[in-house]
């Protein structure tokens, strides 16, 4: 069940994953941190080459690139330039899409 309320919501940690998959597996939980550590590295490692990262039944990672732009200080109406700047942006897939919504 999802909760609809951001007051309510519960926060899982990394440690959380890594007590799971060290459940799952019967791995030991250092070996689980290892594997949960470097499916995290690699995911980083790809989007600073600028790489999509598909996770079949999760979604797809993607860098998006807003350019340099004009900008205003708010405190001082002064016009400033905005540098480039990067973001990794995530869209869900079907499968996920599907699973959160019934």
């Amino acid at each position: 069940m999802i909760r609809k309320n951001a007051s309510q919501a519960e926060h899982m940690k990394t440690m959380d994953v890594i007590d799971r998959v060290a459940e799952a597996t019967g791995n030991s939980k250092a070996d689980a941190k290892t594997a949960v550590e470097t499916v995290i590295s690699t995911i980083v490692e790809a989007a600073i080459r600028g790489e999509e990262i598909n996770l079949h039944g999760l979604g797809k990672f993607v860098v998006k690139t807003r350019p340099a732009r004009q900008g205003r200080n708010p405190a001082t109406g002064e016009s400033i330039m905005i540098p480039t700047s990067h973001s990794l942006r995530f869209t869900q897939g079907k499968t996920l899409k599907d699973a959160l919504n019934p």
